[in-house]
């Protein structure tokens, strides 16, 4: 396969099609906003809507913001369903609502093309590198057409099961993520408050059993105090809004995820939507009255 569409050329969406193109396959591109004249240079060629992205590609990949985008790419005005034909495959690498991705798998499917749902972890750090955490759903098949395609945009990609299974792994791993970066707040905030210095305590606790990719990332921001945005907080929100809707779905308590998500709300309260998830430190520092600080 050498024919790929991508749509959503933000943050993530550009340098994963820039790999694609580095590639060598010819990728035809479609945004919001203009193409990046990077990507064009590269060979990337601009479409004017998603309907002409489908009609050109043999894959269709989408990484966008939040299920409602997701849904128009897929069947507004101009949108992929009224390009795509048979044989070919859709792959939505956002993060969205597993119920919403089966309702989209179908609708798909009906017009004889496949569908997988990929959502990714790894953030921009991950996208620039090539080395995201793919998570996909859907047929085995349309799997291993795609899976050298991932091969170039990730380093561990897993085919986790049916349609939606992706999106859910992917809550599971917001989930952890979100009070990963609480436990580490809470203990670099605990430390610096009682006298000790914190990039000393994390560097001493990076080689213990509290070591953590988060600890080690995001525990230096902390530090730093360096919260231009990685992945903004309010992304961080929408994906536990899918994680507590889906519990209250299920019948399940998730009460940890839910004061997670209420510290990210406080963030907001104070203008930080746009911060970095690991600024979920500053909801606590303003209650505890102390900012974290080495010394």
């Amino acid at each position: 396969m050498t024919n790929i569409g991508f749509i959503g050329l933000g943050t993530m969406g550009r340098p994963m099609a820039g790999h694609l193109l580095a590639a060598g396959h010819r990728v035809f591109l479609h945004d919001a906003a203009p193409v990046a004249p990077d990507l064009i240079a590269a060979g990337g060629v601009a479409c004017k809507s998603s309907k002409q992205v489908a009609e050109e590609a043999d894959a269709v990949i989408i990484m966008v913001p939040d299920t409602p985008h997701v849904e128009a790419v897929l069947f507004g005005k101009d949108g992929v369903a009224s390009g795509i034909s048979k044989g070919k495959i859709v792959v939505d690498m956002s993060s969205i609502s597993p119920l919403a991705t089966k309702e989209f798998a179908k609708k798909i499917e009906a017009l004889g093309a496949d569908y997988l749902d990929a959502p990714v972890s790894g953030g921009e750090v991950g996208a620039k590198a090539a080395s995201l955490t793919i998570m996909v759903g859907g047929p085995e098949r349309a799997f291993g057409t795609m899976k050298p395609i991932f091969d170039k945009m990730g380093k561990n990609v897993t085919h986790v099961g049916a349609n939606g299974d992706g999106q859910t792994t992917k809550v599971a791993n917001q989930i952890i993520v979100a009070l990963t970066i609480e436990a580490v707040s809470e203990a670099l905030l605990f430390a610096s408050k009682a006298g000790a210095n914190p990039a000393l305590v994390r560097k001493a606790l990076m080689g213990g059993f509290a070591s953590s990719r988060i600890l080690e990332v995001h525990g230096e921001r902390m530090v730093k105090r360096n919260f231009d945005p990685g992945f903004r907080i309010e992304l961080h929100q929408k994906d536990l809004n899918l994680a507590l809707e889906g519990a209250r779905t299920l019948g399940i308590s998730l009460p940890s995820t839910a004061v997670a998500q209420q510290l990210f709300s406080s963030c907001t309260a104070h203008g930080g939507k746009a911060w970095d998830h690991s600024a979920m430190v500053r909801a606590l520092e303003l209650m505890a009255g102390h900012e974290i600080a080495a010394v």
